[in-house]
Order: C-alpha cells, then sequence, then structure tokens
C-alpha cells in the first residue's frame, strides 16, 4: 500500500522534565527474584482488565498528544472499565511525546494517573511497540481507513529511528525520564518495555525495514537495562508472542531476551481454550507469575467465556483487546486488511463495549463481573 514518505522527527537537546539523566550504571538493579515477583503478584489480587485506547483516539500519539489528551474521555471509559469489574488497563505511550515535551508529558500521565486511582484501576504502560505503521509522526493523525483493523496505529520508536545510534540516547533518555519520574508510584501497576519486539507488521511490509527484528534484538536488553537503572518499585517485562516457549534451545533471540528479562512473564494468546492452556504450560516452568496482555478474538474462539475461567482458575492476569469500540476499529477482523469491510462488521473480532457504553455482548459482561465479584456500578 503506497505510504507518503514521513520526515524525520528533529532530534532535540533535552533539557526538560526537570531530570538530569546519566548512563545506566553497571551497578544497576538486576532482575527480580522470583519470590520477590510472586510477592508482588499477590499483593495485586487478580488482575483483570483491557488493553485501553479511547474510543475517539486512533492510535497512542492521539491519546496522549497535548491537543487531543481528552481527561473526560479517559475518566468516562475508566469508569466503564471498572463498571465492567475490571482492576487494570494496559496503556501505550510513544517516545516521540515525549522528545516533543517531556514536561508537558509527564504531566499528562500524571493526570492520567489521577484518573485512574479514582477508578482504583491500575495501568501497565507500554513504552516501545513494534506493530503497525513503521513511520510514525506527531501532529494531526490520519484518519482511520473504512473497514479496516487498526489502521491508524503506529510503531515505536519506528524505522527511521531504530538504527539511528544518536536516537537511542533519547530512547534511554525517555525510557529512564518516565520510569523514574513514576518509579515508586503505587498508582502504576508496572512497564511493558516492548510490544511484540519481533512483529514483522505485515501489512506495512512495503516500507517495513527488513533488519528490524536484528536491530531490536541488540537494543531491548538495552531497554531492560535502561529502565532497571530507574530503580522502579514496580516490575518489568515484555510479552511473547509467538514461537516456541518452553525448551530454551528452541526459543528464539528475542523470546529469549524478553523470558530471561522480564520479572513478571507476560504472553499473547488469540487462540482457542485449549490452545491457549498449552501456553500457559509452556510457561509455567519459569516459575514466575503470568499475565496474558492480549487476548481475545471471537471468530478464532478466544473469548471471554473461554478463556477467562480458565485465567482465573490457572490464576494468570487477563486483559482482552479493546474496551469501548472507537477509532482503532478492532472490532473489525484482521483480514480486513485485505478485504475491507463495506457492510455492517458482523461478528465482532475485539472490544467489549459500544460507544456510550453499551455492552457489545451482554452474556459477556455477566461473565466478567460474576468471575470478578463485581457488582454492578451503574
Amino acid at each position: 500500500m503506497p505510504m507518503p514518505r514521513r520526515t524525520a522527527l528533529k532530534l532535540p537537546i533535552l533539557a526538560g522534565a526537570g531530570v538530569a539523566l546519566a548512563a545506566p550504571s553497571s551497578a544497576a538493579a538486576q532482575r527480580w527474584p522470583a519470590d520477590r515477583a510472586h510477592r508482588w503478584y499477590q499483593a495485586q489480587g487478580w488482575l483483570v482488565g483491557a488493553n485501553f485506547v479511547t474510543s475517539n483516539a486512533v492510535n497512542q500519539l492521539e491519546m496522549f498528544q497535548p491537543g487531543t489528551f481528552d481527561p473526560r474521555r479517559i475518566d468516562t471509559e475508566l469508569h466503564m472499565a471498572r463498571w465492567l469489574g475490571f482492576n487494570t488497563v494496559r496503556v501505550f505511550l510513544h517516545d516521540q511525546l515525549w522528545l516533543q515535551d517531556p514536561d508537558g508529558f509527564l504531566r499528562r500521565l500524571g493526570q492520567f494517573l489521577d484518573i485512574t486511582a479514582r477508578h482504583h484501576v491500575k495501568p501497565l504502560f507500554v513504552l516501545f511497540d513494534s506493530c503497525w505503521d513503521p513511520h510514525p509522526r506527531l501532529g494531526r493523525q490520519r484518519a482511520p481507513r473504512p473497514g479496516v483493523h487498526n489502521s491508524g496505529w503506529v510503531q515505536s520508536p519506528g524505522a527511521e529511528h531504530l538504527a539511528d545510534r544518536r536516537y537511542r540516547t533519547l530512547m534511554r533518555d525517555y525510557v529512564v525520564g518516565v520510569v523514574r519520574r513514576f518509579r515508586t508510584d503505587d498508582r502504576v501497576l508496572g512497564w511493558d518495555l516492548w510490544n511484540e519486539p519481533d512483529n514483522p507488521a505485515d501489512a506495512y511490509s512495503g516500507i517495513e525495514r527488513p533488519d528490524k527484528a536484528e536491530l531490536v534484538a541488540e537494543v531491548l536488553p538495552q531497554v531492560f537495562g535502561w529502565a532497571r537503572s530507574a530503580d522502579p518499585s514496580q516490575p518489568l517485562t515484555s510479552g511473547v508472542w509467538d514461537g516456541v516457549w518452553a525448551d530454551p534451545a528452541r526459543r528464539g533471540e528475542i523470546n529469549a531476551i524478553q523470558l530471561d528479562n522480564s520479572d513478571v512473564i507476560t504472553f499473547h494468546s488469540y487462540a482457542g481454550p485449549g490452545e491457549f492452556e498449552a501456553r500457559i504450560a509452556e510457561l509455567a516452568p519459569l516459575g514466575r507469575p503470568m499475565m496474558c496482555t492480549e487476548y481475545m478474538a471471537r471468530s478464532l474462539d478466544s473469548t471471554v467465556q473461554a478463556i477467562l475461567p480458565i485465567t482465573k482458575r490457572q490464576r494468570v492476569g487477563a486483559y482482552t483487546w479493546g474496551l469501548v469500540a472507537g477509532k482503532t476499529q478492532t472490532y473489525l477482523p484482521w483480514d480486513s486488511w485485505q478485504r475491507p469491510v463495506t457492510g455492517p462488521p458482523g461478528l465482532w473480532f475485539h472490544d467489549l463495549l459500544q460507544p456510550g457504553g453499551k455492552p457489545y455482548r451482554p452474556d459477556e459482561v455477566r461473565t466478567i463481573q460474576k468471575l470478578t465479584g463485581r457488582r454492578r456500578l451503574g
């Protein structure tokens, strides 16, 4: 698909955020021992939530940029999340938001945390992402493509900056600056450092970097080191999503980096119940708490009713993809990239609530509220 060439983001000299950032010390904290991870996890209770982007945002930039940051919408939709019975949300950030204005970005994150705390919902923040458009840009975001799943989502840091050694310093400053600011803030659940690091972004194959996985494998251990240098009280993680997990000898390089460095183990699975349980069994020998940070694809038999009872029985945290249907259009299937949906969407792929908060399927809400023990909030 033809895409306009984006101009590279100019690299500013950062003096904001009131932080003098140095290279991580060699004495930086190490990965949490398993017993610390289990103590942390037991203190949270069973974690149940959704991946959250406001319904009026096409991507993570639009959700958090100064001109489109919408505290009222965030408040309304997090009220819906709590009404469902959720106690956590997974929320994507972006390095360019930090580079644009570190102080302003941190203020908006503080506002966001004020809202999440009012609703007793803790965010798991995602710092980088290898999915979808490899050429992010600040400013007004393009409108969603009609009939296409997640057509406006952007990668972080993106193809133009991934191999730029000078930009690595700015990536480090972003990681350390954000984590350090909130490192002891108990409103923050944790730090998901990189979403699906080796995802090839097939929908953008014509403009994707062919060496992306190699570059990410080089920088991902550094990202863990940068985050640890801030000494957060919250755990670090990066979720495995593909390939072999059980056998260390057969794991891919990036899977090994993720599993060897994560304080708590996170994974993605859009499979039906049999394969979902098999994935849990692959990871169980690692002896650490587990969270499935992406599930639910109704047409693939990954549903609330099929998966959520498994996660409760196994005491695995669980995040559906999507809360309120909106500009991401993730209620449409993945293959809408090849065959855009032109009529009614049919069976929703992701997302739980219609605009305005009406459940897409009331039986899903009843299941969530029953399993979480949540009374209806009205």
